[in-house]
């Protein structure tokens, strides 16, 4: 189980996260994990538990500082008052920093929902990380060029997304292959959200769809683990 933790910003500012450590070794690969929409709630920390029982170190920060939403009204509310660029280059280089003082040689970073939008801006962005994993979600084209990366990127796409939809995947791909981005994109005959098992108004969707989850898992577990596994 992890705790609450907070690191420094490359802007000397100091943020919340929640730490959940590697089950083996402290010098174990590290993972940033940006949160839903939903913020930093016991499902998400769960998830964080989850990957760090792979033998990963994880900081989740804690984009809405303390607060977290229960239905969509909510978190579409504090969503909107987050600073996307803050979060996408400030607080995920701190918790990246963090987790290399920590040992970590190699540090992936990952996101569902709007933190996968975030998790892809941290790598269009920035130069922090080895490796990047969304699950459905993605930036819009005015934030930057996915082209650009330079590190192993990989997808988890929901074919009947209502927010972030198949045809802005497509697109997204064929500047990946433009820019000669390594990348893995699959998409599974789902809604968005369905690796979330909440029910609506209960940090929810009600779209979890335990096939394409736990299959989703598991390319994630793998893919981490070839890319930042390497010497």
């Amino acid at each position: 189980m992890g705790s609450m933790i907070e690191f420094v910003r490359p802007d000397g500012e100091t943020a919340p996260a929640y730490f959940a450590p590697a089950s083996k070794r402290r010098e174990s690969p590290g993972i940033v994990l940006f949160e839903e929409w939903w913020g930093l709630d016991e499902r998400i920390k769960a998830t964080a538990d989850r990957l760090a029982s792979h033998d990963f170190n994880l900081v989740v920060p804690d984009l809405y500082r303390g607060r977290h939403a229960a239905t969509p009204d909510e978190a579409t509310h504090l969503m909107q008052g987050l600073d996307f660029s803050d979060a996408a280059t400030q607080d995920a280089a701190g918790a990246a920093r963090f987790l290399r003082e920590r040992g970590a040689k190699h540090v992936g970073v990952m996101g569902f929902c709007m933190g996968g939008a975030l998790a892809m801006l941290s790598v269009i962005h920035g130069r922090e990380f080895d490796a990047a994993s969304t699950w459905y979600g993605y930036p819009p084209p005015e934030a930057g060029d996915p082209g650009s990366i330079t590190v192993p990127l990989q997808g988890q796409w929901a074919l009947d997304d209502g927010h972030f939809t198949i045809e802005g995947v497509d697109a997204i791909e064929k500047k990946l292959k433009a820019g000669n981005v390594a990348y893995e994109f699959h998409r599974y005959g789902a809604k968005h959200g369905f690796y979330n098992s909440g029910e609506p108004g209960k940090g929810g969707l009600g779209h979890y769809h335990r096939e394409h989850a736990e299959t989703a898992w598991q390319r994630t577990v793998e893919f981490f683990d070839r890319t930042l596994r390497s010497e």
